[in-house]
């Protein structure tokens, strides 16, 4: 019989965790139980929230999501970025997923989450969206270019959505134990930057400079490769990306598609065009 439990944080379940995602995702090594207790546990902005299901002394799934601030609208509130989601080989097929998903919602949503947003490729978007309600906001863009991005936020005539990073999250976030983020500063910008695709090209970022949370406690690089890869979106009228040139759809390994669910009533959906998104706003880096 298949019974459901809140996930937990000792290292005994953050091993079993471990090990379900090896049997899951056997090519994929960023599952280690130092990933894990940094992800699950040492977040500042709160624990992880999520469900596992068992089948005895089985892990059969298993599906967490980590709590995030943000501006919706220019008023901040706290989210949660869905994440890591596996369900043993065994038990595939029997709608493990969708159960764990709606009880961690529900969750969320009793301590105050106002909505969930994250990152789906293209096979996993429908389930997404016609078995747990989310909204597809639009496709993130992925391009290739040179030098500096130049991401002006004060063009932007509407911001829906964008990322609060305090001191605290940011050095949190660039001591990835799997893939550590650097920074560079200059005059007009900090930029980020963190190893993509295992082929030496960074994947980038820029945050204003004027936001003195983010200049402290980041590892520094002062080296910058002048060929980067934005994987994100940005504001309509915010960047011409005029040195960056868009990755056609076939050279993609998946079309990644933001996406977006909220917990609270009568809200109005998200808008294409109006949404502040960079590598360092989801996992996949």
């Amino acid at each position: 019989m298949i019974t459901f439990a809140m996930i937990d944080f000792d290292k005994e379940s953050l091993n079993k965790y471990s090990n379900l995602f090896s049997e899951c995702f056997p090519d994929a090594s960023k599952f280690s139980f130092e990933y894990l207790k940094w992800l699950y546990c040492d977040n500042p902005n709160g624990r992880a929230i999520g469900f596992d299901a068992w089948d005895d002394d089985q892990l059969a799934a298993h599906y967490v999501c980590v709590p995030t601030r943000v501006k919706i609208r220019g008023r901040e509130c706290n989210v949660l970025l869905s994440l890591n989601t596996a369900t043993h080989p065994k038990y595939q097929g029997k709608g493990l997923f969708t159960k764990l998903a709606e009880m961690t919602y529900d969750a969320g949503a009793s301590k105050g989450f106002d909505g969930i947003y994250g990152v789906a490729n293209a096979n996993s978007t429908p389930g997404f969206v016609r078995k747990l309600g989310f909204q597809l906001i639009e496709p993130l863009e992925a391009r290739v270019g040179f030098g500096a991005l130049n991401i002006n936020m004060s063009n932007a005539s509407d911001i829906q959505f964008e990322r609060i990073w305090s001191e605290s999250s940011i050095s949190w976030r660039c001591n990835n134990p799997n893939n550590s983020v650097y920074s560079h500063e200059d005059e007009k910008s900090i930029k980020f930057s963190a190893s993509a695709m295992g082929n030496g090209l960074p994947v980038y970022a820029e945050l204003p400079k004027d936001c003195a949370q983010y200049k402290r406690n980041i590892k520094k690089n002062n080296i910058l490769s002048p060929i980067r890869l934005f994987i994100g979106l940005t504001p309509t009228g915010t960047c011409s990306f005029g040195s960056y040139f868009n990755i056609p759809q076939r050279f993609r390994p998946s079309p990644l598609n933001f996406i977006y669910r909220s917990l609270l009533q009568d809200v109005a959906p998200l808008e294409q065009g109006t949404i502040s998104f960079s590598f360092l706003d989801f996992d996949a880096y």
